[in-house]
């Protein structure tokens, strides 16, 4: 029977043939593998009954049991259908599969249910037809399946409840809902969206004592009562640290010289076990409570950073960067977050150092005899999703993928990947920002030509941009004073705390190489704040920036010069930085928290932009003592945030007592940042509108309700939150004849 190209053939299809090499099956994962192919090859496999779904034997694997999964990611919304797709992972695997799963989906009517579901309540209903969705194998060899769906439903003058179950196959977990549901927007209403970030614990951090991952007790508590539309991850979904602690990397991490460090291979054993490491780790995190209730039934969309491959990535310095260690981990890291995270084919090889295996007996033991070879790799895929970059990273050898996404009618979401290309001295390509803003200019422009404008666009960033400056601390760590300190270390080991495991550097340097307001991306970031302005001003469309990264909760904001007497409702350079981290990692100390406080300057990142952090925290959440009484601006508590739309198709609002009247709109003008800019920032915390859940998202004016819900006590293993609100405005841009600025120099490039 033939096959239809980039399908994936089924034993029924064609005949078993272990040595069949077509093309898109002959994947081997480097040319230093080869020897070690044919050495398994010659090995006798085990008999296979004809027409049977499972290999004959004791390690046969059990192509029905998912190990992990349903996972639901969001893809666009296109011409009155919504997109998505479904991933599981199976156990067991071989180039050519016995058993192919499939989907069905269906729309939920109030009081009709799946036919399982039904069954499960004594409901006898038969009246809802299901739809069929046909799987295809976007990565299989021995060990595990990745099955992905792509499914599509209408999108219909109301919002809509859709279940899906995957019939057949059975589950490796109790927990896991056999029937999932998920929310789908009314054609005219803008989606309800959740953000989080820093989602796992870093290595040595006490879980316990943590309460583990309980703040998705409180998403799903929140979710039941009103349903998401799509969760947004900022990067850090998962932290893969652990393989320098208690994984194949333990021994290279051990290496005292920084040379031997770095000199260190990566051959084709030390690839398969690092492989493994995040094969094991995604389905250990991915499959745990509660998370693991969240990710079927909320929509997701993702970005990755540093804690995604391993902390400080791409920040360490460059000779260090470009190591075998560094770059093959990179490969791996990349493989599992395209198929976990995104659902996509991986690339079809990764990196090894590609020498012979003999020069390195002192590093590595002899080939392992059983890693998989020869796996299935799905042909490459296009996604409308996706923002492509012209050319691979500097590090990680693949090209970042950047995103662009409706979020329903008046909602549009830009994400920008920071990790894959940055280095300590970039965060991005030009040549990426370039292809970036085409496609987000096309895009609103073609919604504007159509009748339906983006009134608000999303900013997905995987660090703060608008964030207290730490540039003495930074000018301390390079300074010459630090020479002996860092002399002593490398001699004697004084000090080891104060380094870090990868290149020697002082271990905070990374985390502030990290961000956009350190000193070597202040160019690049000032550049990125005035295109954003030029397309906010071009479409009328207010930009919210989304950040997390730095394990505590803050607002910052961007906003013209006050003495350019411009109001924020008719201000281009209005942008809020909702910075939201960590959801479930150990927050900073509250000495950290309440230091970056005192560092709550106003900045002036040129002549017409100010920025700082906004009083939000006019409280501590409950009754607890997380920071000093001066802080109200840097809240070091887990937190996640959520945004939603005062739609204006609601009938009648909810309007909250903060509201000024209208006249008094005009008492702001020429306000600075640490005063209130505009009527939505009136009340900002936990008495505003935003923050009660009666009233949030409930007026009728078309602004958005922003929301930072805080732990209140880490030892609540129901993850309970406060919550701190503010209103963003609508943008109403108006032209206006500014003063023109000095010419720029050397010195003021990029603001202070």
């Amino acid at each position: 029977m033939s096959v239809p190209e980039g399908e994936r053939p089924l034993t029924g299809d064609v005949e078993r043939d272990p040595c069949a090499l077509a093309t898109r099956w002959s994947h081997q994962e480097s040319s230093a593998f080869a020897c070690h192919a044919a050495r398994i090859h010659t090995q006798a496999r085990g008999p296979v009954q004809t027409g049977s779904t499972r290999e004959v034997g004791p390690e046969a694997p059990d192509i029905k049991e998912i190990v992990c999964g349903p996972l639901l990611n969001y893809r666009r919304m296109h011409e009155g259908r919504w997109y998505g797709s479904v991933l599981i992972v199976v156990k067991g695997g071989e180039r050519q599969l016995l058993h192919q799963p499939f989907l069905t989906l269906r729309r939920v009517l109030q009081g009709k249910h799946h036919p399982e579901s039904a069954a499960q309540n004594n409901i006898n209903d038969q009246s809802i037809e299901d739809t069929r969705f046909e799987s295809h194998c976007l990565y299989s060899d021995p060990r595990n399946t990745f099955w992905a769906f792509d499914i599509n439903v209408p999108i219909e003058a109301t919002e809509t409840n859709y279940e899906y179950a995957i019939p057949d196959m059975c589950f490796s977990t109790d927990y896991k809902p056999r029937i999932n549901n998920f929310f789908v927007p009314a054609e005219t209403e803008s989606m309800r969206i959740m953000f989080h970030s820093c989602n796992g614990f870093s290595v040595g951090t006490d879980e316990a004592a943590w309460s583990g991952p309980a703040l998705w007790n409180d998403v799903m508590r929140k979710h039941k009562a009103r349903p998401w539309h799509v969760m947004i991850g900022g990067g850090d979904q998962i932290y893969n640290d652990g393989i320098r602690v208690d994984g194949p990397l333990r021994q290279w991490t051990d290496i005292g010289n920084l040379k031997k460090r770095r000199d260190y291979p990566f051959p084709e054993t030390l690839r398969a076990k690092c492989d493994e490491y995040h094969l094991k780790n995604y389905i250990r995190w991915y499959n745990s409570e509660p998370f693991a209730l969240a990710n079927g039934q909320i929509p997701q969309i993702n970005i990755w950073d540093d804690h995604d491959i391993i902390d400080g990535f791409g920040s360490y310095v460059d000779y260090f960067m470009r190591c075998d260690i560094f770059r093959g981990i990179g490969g791996t890291a990349h493989k599992y977050y395209m198929l976990f995270q995104h659902h996509m084919p991986p690339p079809a090889s990764t990196y090894t150092s590609g020498i012979d295996h003999a020069p390195i007996a002192e590093y590595t033991q002899e080939p392992e005899l059983n890693q998989p070879i020869n796996p299935y790799v799905a042909p490459p895929k296009n996604e409308l999703l996706y923002i492509v970059g012209p050319k691979p990273g500097p590090y990680v050898a693949e090209h970042s993928y950047n995103l662009y996404a409706r979020l329903g009618a008046r909602i549009a979401l830009v994400g920008i990947d920071a990790r894959t290309e940055r280095t300590r001295h970039q965060v991005n390509y030009p040549e990426t920002y370039e292809v970036v803003f085409k496609k987000l200019r096309s895009e609103l422009a073609a919604a504007a030509n159509s009748g339906e404008p983006i009134k608000h666009l999303i900013l997905l960033l995987g660090i703060p941009i608008a964030y207290p400056r730490l540039t003495w601390l930074e000018n301390i760590f390079r300074s010459p004073v630090m020479a002996p300190v860092k002399f002593l270390n490398r001699r004697f080991g004084l000090g080891g705390a104060l380094f870090n495991h990868f290149d020697g550097s002082i271990d905070l340097l990374d985390d502030l190489d990290d961000h956009y307001t350190a000193r070597t991306h202040k160019k690049e970031r000032a550049e990125l704040m005035v295109r954003l302005q030029q397309v906010a001003a071009d479409f009328s469309v207010r930009i919210t920036i989304l950040g997390g990264d730095v394990h505590l909760a803050a607002l910052g904001r961007f906003y013209s010069n006050p003495d350019l007497q411009i109001p924020a409702e008719e201000d281009h350079r209005y942008m809020v930085n909702v910075i939201s981290s960590a959801i479930v990692n150990e927050p900073p100390p509250r000495a950290v928290a309440n230091l970056l406080a005192r560092r709550n300057k106003i900045h002036h990142m040129n002549h017409e932009t100010d920025e700082t952090l906004l009083n939000l925290f006019n409280k501590d959440p409950g009754d607890s003592n997380k920071t000093a009484n001066y802080n109200h601006c840097t809240m070091p508590s887990r937190n996640f945030a959520t945004i939603t739309e005062n739609s204006p198709n609601r009938a009648s609002a909810n309007s909250g007592a903060e509201a000024p009247l209208e006249g008094e709109a005009q008492r702001f003008v020429g306000s600075d940042g640490h005063s209130l800019l505009h009527k939505g920032e009136v009340g900002a915390g936990t008495v505003h509108k935003a923050a009660v859940f009666a009233t949030h998202g409930a007026s009728n004016d078309g602004t958005l309700d922003v929301c930072i819900n805080v732990e209140i006590n880490q030892h609540d293993p129901e993850g309970r939150t406060e919550m701190y609100g503010l209103t963003i405005p609508l943008l109403n841009y108006m032209k206006r004849d500014e003063p023109k600025p000095p010419p720029a120099t050397s010195d003021t490039t990029g603001g202070r």
